[in-house]
């Protein structure tokens, strides 16, 4: 099978590896659309050790179903992994389960490539009608979504004014959950021009350079940190209203940033977010299906023999596209029923 691999720091390679041979209640995809993930660029710049080369990325994907009682059938892959029977996950937070893995990770490839091996319980059905490369959305949407959920239940006030730092996948996907959700004010603070014009065509957002504008201390209730740098960490410290919350989703190295002072004078509650809940991304597989969402005129689509000069076009800076979906597929959308 085709597959895109990760060979070194700012090195992808398309070459032929062998299809994967499911394990004991796996089935095999034949993936249709994946997306490029942060994870996937902090992968490439050779940052994470839990990704080493030579190795298969991508998790965000759909795709149909190539073996078992199934076959056939459209599905989006929820990629992390996690023991049912862990405590944790018998709770009802299998994202925080120390039996947690992804593919992508060792030993389990990615889905960038034709095929991959999934446990049949991490399958979710498309929606008749529903396009496969808006489905592969699923995974960045949960993650935003799962944000937004717990920070607007830790706020515990409706129609919030809310800030997201940060205009990529996960920050302009908490800015459209946001909007599903009914906040009353959504800015999103993003430096690059091209993301700040994708987010001038989505109603009731608003993007703003935050290297030139200061909304403001106080300004906001809810604060997505999409970024996780120390700068955008000082600057939710200010603009968090006194008694709001900050969501730290972003995941760049280092802690240094917040102003504790404030936060304990100010009774600010700052609190992480991983991942989702299997409710989070049958939630968002749902948003997406129904229009929720909007147009998701902010996704460029790419096929696979594409992969490197995505990777580097992404590294260069050069793309305005929220997220790139690499395709499989020979048409231009999915792969027709049943095939």
């Amino acid at each position: 099978m085709r597959a895109l691999i990760y060979t070194g720091p700012n090195q992808m390679v398309l070459t032929e590896q062998p299809v994967p041979v499911p394990e004991a209640g796996e089935v095999l995809v034949r993936v249709s659309d994946v997306g490029i993930c942060g994870s996937d660029m902090h992968a490439y710049h050779g940052h994470d050790d839990r990704r080493p080369p030579p190795l298969v990325l991508g998790h965000e994907a759909a795709g149909v179903i190539a073996s078992g009682p199934r076959e056939g059938e459209r599905v989006a892959i929820n990629p992390l992994v996690v023991d049912p029977d862990c405590p944790i996950a018998r709770a009802g937070r299998p994202h925080l389960s120390p039996s947690r893995a992804i593919i992508s990770m060792p030993p389990r490839p990615g889905a960038f490539a034709e095929y991959v091996a999934i446990p049949e319980r991490n399958l979710l059905p498309v929606p008749e009608g529903m396009r496969l490369r808006d489905a592969a959305l699923s995974e960045p949407i949960a993650v935003s979504w799962h944000a937004m959920r717990i920070g607007l239940e830790r706020l515990g006030a409706p129609r919030p004014r809310v800030l997201v730092q940060g205009g990529g996948a996960i920050g302009l996907g908490a800015a459209l959950v946001a909007r599903h959700m009914g906040a009353e004010v959504i800015d999103v603070a993003e430096p690059h021009p091209g993301r700040r014009a994708l987010l001038d065509t989505e109603p009731g957002i608003t993007g703003f350079d935050p290297l030139s504008h200061d909304p403001g201390e106080s300004a906001y209730d809810l604060i997505i940190d999409a970024v996780g740098a120390v700068a955008t960490r000082q600057a939710a410290s200010r603009l968090v209203r006194p008694g709001g919350v900050i969501v730290h989703v972003g995941l760049l190295p280092g802690s240094d940033g917040y102003d504790i002072r404030r936060i304990t004078l100010q009774e600010i509650t700052i609190t992480g977010s991983y991942c989702y809940t299997p409710a989070d991304f049958a939630a968002a597989l749902d948003a997406l299906d129904k229009g929720c969402l909007g147009a998701l005129g902010w996704v460029s689509t790419r096929p696979l023999a594409d992969g490197p000069k995505a990777f580097a076009d992404l590294e260069a800076g050069v793309v305005s596209a929220a997220k790139i979906i690499l395709s499989l597929t020979s048409g231009p959308d999915d792969f027709p029923m049943g095939n």
